[in-house]
């Protein structure tokens, strides 16, 4: 009877250590991600037009944040180039912004994750091959 509680006890204390070991891991992460979603609600990309004459800044999503036109772009009275210009400088800030939020998101993952492989490619067969190599070793 003494040598099972031993080994109960010895069970216990092992199970205990892994769990606060996991514990401290998980607090960890959660304090790495609040901090990554305060700097994705912070961040800004801001894009000019070749000419210098668009500026637009966006968020993390790529939602317009602002758009600001210097005064030349009304001397050339061309709703449609103006359009497609301030379009085209959208569309880059857009683009521009999702490089910088995948480049930080993936700085807060570990290195050669399918997730951060996942997030600079956009291939799912990345994300999901290492999900499959993980269900091959368990079988």
């Amino acid at each position: 009877m003494a040598l099972t509680d031993s080994a109960n006890r010895d069970a216990n204390r092992a199970l205990r250590a892994r769990f606060d070991e996991v514990h401290g891991q998980y607090q960890q992460l959660r304090s790495s991600l609040d901090e990554l979603q305060t700097r994705l609600a912070q961040l800004r990309v801001t894009q000019r037009s070749d000419d210098g004459q668009v500026t637009a800044t966006v968020g993390a999503q790529g939602e317009l944040i602002s758009v600001e036109l210097s005064p030349a772009v009304y001397r050339d009275q061309d709703p449609k180039a103006l359009s497609a210009k301030i379009t085209a400088t959208v569309r880059r800030a857009a683009a521009a912004a999702t490089t910088a939020t995948q480049d930080l998101v993936s700085s807060y993952l570990p290195a050669r994750s399918g997730t951060a492989d996942f997030l600079r490619t956009g291939d799912f067969g990345t994300l999901l091959g290492r999900a499959d190599a993980v269900l091959r070793r368990s079988v």
